[in-house]
């Protein structure tokens, strides 16, 4: 872009390669932007609440994918515009954070947009609006700190994690299942949670599926999965009180870095090196069992003649494990990984009281259960289901549920679903609203009406009549001033979320708001799109 003065020293703008961008600026700038944010929000307003749509999605390999996970939705989605790629981001955000939230965030903000549009129709300026919108967002945050419960729980007492991770799991596709689920998950998080610090580290639970079996056969292991079997038929299948070696070093006889060539002319050469190389395998094996172990796991392969040898010394063996695996094998069983068979003592070994390997179905699919574990923190979900997927939806479903456990571990306030909070927000913003002179008073009360937009889109999704609900559930939250009614989308018969244990995370709400309206503030300060033309 360069700045050029004509003869009479009027200046005007010289793009470059001018016939090949199209330029928007000013108003029609805000409408494109507020259009193409409302069309991606618009995507995602049926996949919200527990009566929500799911979304297939096929990728360009022929992957199919089903989900109704905000997050998963927008990634898998090719956005091509500017705008809409700022979506993508804002619930990548929602999901990386909280984990939970990932639509309602994106219909949040596509509400936000649309009342932004009608105002600045009206002729207000889009930074005053923007600041009205941010007003009213620190209102919000402020009123469900007001109106949030702190829960107690312990070890002894999860019900309150497992009531709200139901909550979460209530509008994923595993809803038939979500109380087993929910205990799973808990279950996984108290497992590897440092509750003194209240913290959790996720790393520590992995997710592991396998397709067959129904979804009710999904289990929590206290140890490890790994879905690798023995590496010759012939060795043990259960293995009490195992001490096992954990190596990243392959059974097989050292290669010289440089380039060599052995020439054999008899028969004695040969055996010779024969010999040798039998020699480098007995002295491997005879080193793990001098340090007392009693199984090898292996990231490399072994050729046949160690496996067989392997065999004959009764020491069975596992390889081909993957790096992240033997890490968690390693946390778990308190055993240290050794990259050379010189360097194994005793010391170094992990202990498991079982180790077992088990079969399933009439497949030859063999997996192996590391449990009893000397550490305990580290944890495997396995998820069992018709399809594969069912199994990687029960794994989105399952990340969320942990998420919202741990963030409730961090942070034990909880607020009220059910469209309930936003509703509260929404009268407490329109109250507010009296108190603020000036343009910002208009802005402040679209605040209100966008968050509206939630409860609507939940009970729309429920089949019921959107209007005539969410008037009733406002005027009821007025008159009783309880901010505890919501959307009643399961037809339980009460509007009253406490009564229907219906619960979300406080900072995980907190989130959504203050995550939408940063997005809209710069969507809306946008003025002026300068793109290059499509070939």
């Amino acid at each position: 872009m360069a700045l050029a003065f004509d003869e009479y020293g009027r200046p005007f703008i010289i793009l470059k390669e001018q016939e090949q961008k199209s330029r928007l600026r000013g108003l029609d700038a805000q409408k494109a932007n507020i259009s193409a944010g409302r069309a991606v929000a618009r995507i995602l307003r049926t996949s919200l609440g527990p009566k929500g749509m799911d979304k297939m999605l096929q990728s360009p390999d022929g992957d199919v994918i089903i989900t109704n996970d905000g997050a998963t939705i927008l990634e898998q989605m090719d956005v091509d515009n500017q705008i809409g790629k700022l979506m993508v981001e804002l619930s990548r955000s929602q999901d990386y954070e909280i984990g939970d939230g990932t639509t309602g965030v994106v219909v949040m903000a596509g509400a936000l947009l649309e009342q932004a549009e009608k105002l600045l129709e009206r002729g207000i300026h889009p930074i005053r609006v923007a600041e009205g919108y941010e007003m009213a967002s620190r209102i919000a945050v402020d009123h469900l700190e007001r109106i949030s419960h702190k829960f107690d729980f312990s070890d002894a007492d999860i019900e309150p994690l497992v009531q709200t991770c139901m909550t979460t799991l209530s509008s994923k596709m595993v809803t038939r299942c979500k109380r087993t689920l929910a205990e799973i998950a808990v279950k996984a998080v108290l497992a590897v949670a440092d509750l003194e610090r209240k913290d959790v580290n996720l790393d520590l639970i992995k997710v592991e599926g396998k397709v067959g079996g129904k979804l009710e056969d999904t289990e929590l292991v206290y140890g490890i999965v790994v879905d690798k079997d023995m590496s010759h038929p012939q060795m043990p299948k259960r293995i009490e009180d195992a001490k096992i070696a954990i190596l990243t070093c392959p059974f097989e006889p050292p290669k010289p870095k440089t380039k060599h060539k052995v020439d054999i002319d008899t028969v004695e050469k040969f055996q010779t090196l024969r010999q040798q190389e039998q020699k480098y395998f007995d002295d491997m094996v005879q080193q793990c069992k001098d340090a007392g172990a009693t199984l090898v796991i292996c990231q490399w392969g072994f050729d046949d003649e160690a496996n067989h040898l392997l065999m004959h010394r009764n020491l069975p063996a596992v390889r081909w494990v993957g790096g992240v695996e033997l890490e968690l094998i390693a946390i778990a069983t308190g055993g240290r990984i050794v990259p050379r068979f010189q360097e194994l003592t005793p010391e170094k070994l992990g202990r498991a009281g079982l180790v077992r390997e088990k079969s399933f179905g009439t497949t030859k699919d063999r997996m192996l259960y590391i449990e009893q574990c000397a550490n305990s923190r580290a944890v495997t979900i396995f998820i069992r289901g018709g399809n594969k997927m069912m199994i990687e939806e029960t794994k989105r479903s399952i990340h969320d549920a942990l998420c919202v456990a741990r963030n409730l571990i961090r942070n034990n306030s909880i607020v009220y679903g059910g469209g309930s909070a936003e509703i509260s927000c929404s009268i407490a913003i329109e109250a507010a609203a009296d108190r603020h002179p000036g343009v910002e008073q208009y802005a402040i009360r679209a605040f209100a009406d966008a968050l509206d937009s939630i409860p609507l889109a939940l009970s729309e999704n429920s089949g019921l009549q959107p209007i005539d609900t969410l008037a009733e559930v406002k005027s009821q939250q007025i008159k009783e001033n309880n901010p505890y009614y919501g959307i009643d989308c399961n037809d339980v018969g009460t509007n009253n979320m406490q009564e229907q244990n219906v619960f979300e995370t406080l900072i995980g709400k907190q989130q959504q708001i203050m995550l939408a309206t940063q997005v809209v503030k710069m969507i809306l300060k946008i003025d002026d799109v300068i793109t290059p033309a499509d070939y």
